[in-house]
Formats: C-alpha cells, sequence, structure tokens
C-alpha cells in the first residue's frame, strides 16, 4: 500500500468515525431532550397531585362538617320528636 493510499484510508476512517460521533451525538441530545420532557411531566404530574390531594382534604374536611351537622340534626329531630310524643302522650291522658 502507497503513503497516499495509507493517507486515504485513514482519511476515510476517520470520516466514518466522524460520522459515527455525529450519530451518536445526535441520538445522545435527543436522549437528553425526552429526559427533559419526563422530567417536566413528572414535576407538572407531582404539582396535579398536590393540588388534587389538597382538594381531597378540603372536601374530606368538608364531608366531616356534613356528617356532623346531619349528627346534631338528627340528634334534635330526636329530641323534637320525643318532646311532641311526650305532648301527645300527656293530651290522651
Amino acid at each position: 500500500m502507497t503513503d497516499q493510499g495509507a493517507v486515504d484510508g485513514a482519511v476515510k476512517r476517520l470520516a466514518l468515525a466522524l460520522d459515527a460521533l455525529d450519530a451518536a451525538v445526535e441520538r445522545r441530545r435527543e436522549a437528553d431532550r425526552n429526559e427533559e420532557a419526563l422530567a417536566s411531566q413528572v414535576q407538572a404530574l407531582g404539582v396535579d397531585r398536590a393540588k388534587l390531594a389538597a382538594a381531597l382534604d378540603d372536601e374530606l374536611a368538608r364531608a366531616r362538617k356534613l356528617e356532623m351537622t346531619n349528627q346534631e340534626i338528627a340528634e334534635r329531630l330526636d329530641a323534637a320528636i320525643a318532646s311532641i310524643q311526650s305532648v301527645l302522650d300527656t293530651q290522651r291522658a
């Protein structure tokens, strides 16, 4: 092989290596973009989760308050029914 042939072979190998390097760099950039997109999505999901957790806490507090109010109303109704029953019983006697 002549010196020129060796140089040409080396240039071709270098060109192939540079092409492979360019392709690897592009794949890495794409992977980085995908990773950034996923990180952004995870962050958005975290924000949504926090909002949903807060909303759930609010609704649970509201449900507890409604349950307590319902219990209080039931007790008052029971007392009113007992009072009315007592009045009716005294009128019958």
